[in-house]
């Protein structure tokens, strides 16, 4: 089910009955009762002059709920979306059951629905949280960190990212018997990430970052469906950056103990 598109039918719908009754249907009512206080000395009472000013149901919910659609449809469109994290492909910067942030106009701004970019702002950049459309399915939103921009040479190897022929920083912080938590650098972006030792994990061999697309991987890097599988994110595909962690539900309570920035 796409979310955008029925709000944006809602919206559209609710404003055209809002519109119609504003137009046509109210002054129609209105002459209704000037007409029947015509026809009669004594003038009509006050149940018949509300009954004939009555708003059809459906101009009464168009009337409640079109300003509050419209403020959910801009602020979801062009602001700030929440997600939530179905999967442990980012962990440990993300869990299962986060509920997250993504600024919608960090990446320029785009119309609902068929995500056109029609004013630029900035571009992604290495070491971003991005969300995403998935290229081969694009009803379904991905989340995966920035690893390369256009022009990049990427390989993985090892357990070990090289870009442009550099191998990425990462130190060991901490080693546990299924995986290793290790610190790893990307451009300015100091993050964990998760390498299972007992796990071979994908081996890719150097691959360039076409121009207007961009190459994704998970922080969990044993246990992620990103691009050293299915290939380069289309600038198209783009939904914006996360940047904020503001609940987390994976069943019972909700728990806002842990609101924090993404890095």
């Amino acid at each position: 089910m796409d979310f955008a598109l029925l709000l944006v039918l809602a919206v559209a719908l609710s404003g055209v009955i809002y519109l119609l009754d504003v137009v046509w249907l109210r002054p129609k009512r209105r002459e209704r009762v000037e007409h029947a206080e015509a026809n009669t000395q004594e003038g009509i009472d006050p149940a018949t002059r509300d009954k004939l000013l009555k708003e059809p149901w459906p101009v009464d919910y168009s009337r409640s709920f079109f300003p509050v659609l419209l403020v959910v449809l801009v602020v979801r469109s062009f602001i700030v979306e929440p997600f939530q994290i179905p999967s442990g492909s980012m962990r440990p910067t993300l869990e299962v059951g986060d509920f997250i942030l993504v600024n919608k106009f960090a990446y320029g701004l785009r119309l609902p629905v068929v995500n056109t970019r029609f004013l630029e702002v900035d571009d992604p950049e290495r070491g971003d949280v991005m969300v995403f459309r998935f290229p081969e399915e694009p009803s379904v939103n991905f989340i995966k960190r920035v690893v390369g921009l256009p022009g990049d040479q990427i390989r993985y190897e090892d357990k070990q990212l090289y870009i442009n022929g550099e191998p990425v920083s990462k130190e060991l912080m901490e080693e546990g018997d299924s995986q290793l938590l290790l610190e790893e650098r990307l451009a300015d972006v100091e993050h964990f990430i998760y390498n299972n030792p007992r796990d071979p994990g994908p081996q890719m061999r150097e691959v360039e970052v076409p121009e207007g697309h961009y190459f994704t991987m998970g922080d969990n890097r044993d246990h992620s469906n990103d691009s050293r599988y299915w290939g380069f994110v289309p600038e198209d595909n783009i939904v914006g950056r996360a940047f904020a962690v503001w609940m987390h539900w994976d069943g019972g309570l909700p728990s806002f103990t842990d609101v924090r920035r993404i890095e």
